[in-house]
Formats: C-alpha cells, structure tokens, sequence
C-alpha cells in the first residue's frame, strides 16, 4: 500500500458537482492498493498514520499525533500512486489491485484508521472522478510505502 498523508486545516470531495464530505483540521490520506498487500498492510499502514507525530505541540513543535491533535481524516483512494513511468510518457498501473481486490482492502483500512482513531472517517468514493480541495498546513506532506518502511 502507498499513502500520502497531508496535514490540512480543511479538505473536502465533490462528486458531480456536489459535495460529498470534509473535514477541517486533520489529515487528507491518499491511499492505493496495490496487487499483492494484505491485512498486514493495512494494520501497519494504519497505526502508522495515527501515531505520526505532525501536529504542532504547545511550542510549535511537530510532536503530537492525531488522537491528540483531536482532528478528523478524509482517506481517498487514489490508484494512480502505483504509476509506473518507467517505459515512455504514459503512465502504467499494472501494480494497482483491480476493484475486486482493492475494494475489500479500502474499506477494511477505512475501518481500521476508525478504530484507532476513534471517530469517523469521512471517504470519497471508490472508482468516481472525484474533486479533491485541500488546504495544507504547513505545508506538511507525508509519503508512504508499506512495501519500504524507511
């Protein structure tokens, strides 16, 4: 799995012109799935993301997670974070599960990031051309790849 992890003060999803969900102060988590990631992936993947220490303690230090930050999440899943430029100027996502696959693994990592959050998670929708508005705070920005845990 690959996430991009934004901090933002607000973000939110529309879809045919309506919107769907936002959240304010929190974390946009663009995730992907690729081909071959299991629960493994995701427990870890998800337990990374709520205990990164990006928000701002009393001295304006990043030293606080999440759960005590006290903001929201907005996860989108996002297949083109598993493009392949490789070869040409097309990009490839033969690394990105088909929906069969990815749908079961989203949603069980949406789930997972609610439990240890302990609130709701707001999503867009899998497989729509969604508009995805963000303010980053900082800007703060987050890449990662549950396949290279550097």
């Amino acid at each position: 799995m690959r996430a991009v992890i934004q901090r933002v003060n607000k973000a939110s999803v529309t879809i045919n012109e309506k919107t769907k969900t936002s959240i304010g102060k929190g974390l946009l988590v663009l995730v992907s799935i690729e081909i071959n990631d299991t629960n493994e992936d995701i427990d870890w993947l998800c337990k990374k993301i709520v205990q990164l220490r990006i928000f701002n303690d009393k001295n304006g230090v990043m030293n606080i997670p999440i759960t005590e930050a006290g903001g929201e999440i907005l996860a989108i899943s996002q297949f083109t974070l598993h493009a392949k430029t490789k070869k040409g100027n097309r990009p490839s996502y033969i690394h990105a599960a088909k929906p069969d696959v990815a749908i079961p693994l989203y949603e069980k990592f949406v789930q997972q990031l609610e439990q240890l959050l302990g609130k709701e998670v707001q999503t867009g929708e899998f497989g729509a051309y969604m508009k995805v508005e963000l303010v980053n705070d900082g800007p703060v920005t987050i890449f990662i790849d549950t396949k290279r845990k550097e």
